[in-house]
């Protein structure tokens, strides 16, 4: 095979509001956790449940709707590709962080499990919220690096 795929699809919930920033270059930038939950039998038959904690990163105009629409405990479907980075910290120790870069973002579940599962009531806009995917634009062609993103 020639080619190669990095592509990631999660359906779980936001573990808080998107946080918005902007490059230096004026590009919106949304930042969010997203839980996904494995229920499982362990080897004496007790069921358990294990969370995964995701980053998603979402670009341009799909990040402008994730900051409006999005809320801590909606669920949604996510896809896009993983990216990691990698730097040095305080001491010394290279580490590297793994993100989701969304490309595409679906607003899952009724509104009533939506008004459960969030902190506080939704705006009119969120109650207006389509319920159709939302294409990214592509993220910006050269390298970026850890000045490009302000968190």
């Amino acid at each position: 095979m020639g080619g190669s795929v990095n592509k990631v699809i999660l359906i779980g919930r936001l573990g808080k509001d998107p946080e918005i920033k902007y490059t230096p270059s004026g590009a919106p930038v949304a930042k969010f956790s997203l839980a996904t939950d494995e229920v499982f039998k362990d080897r004496t038959g007790e069921q358990q449940r294990r969370t995964e904690w995701h980053s998603i990163v979402a670009w341009n105009k799909l990040a402008e709707i994730c900051g409006e629409y999005l809320t801590k405990g909606k669920q949604v479907y996510i896809e896009g590709s993983i990216r990691s980075r990698q730097w040095e910290d305080q001491t010394g120790n290279k580490r590297t962080s793994y993100e989701i870069v969304a490309r595409e973002m679906k607003m899952l579940g009724s509104r009533a499990d939506s008004e459960r599962a969030a902190a506080s009531s939704p705006s009119p806009a969120e109650r207006a919220a389509p319920e159709r995917p939302a294409a990214a634009e592509p993220a910006p062609e050269s390298e970026i690096t850890d000045e490009d993103i302000p968190f």
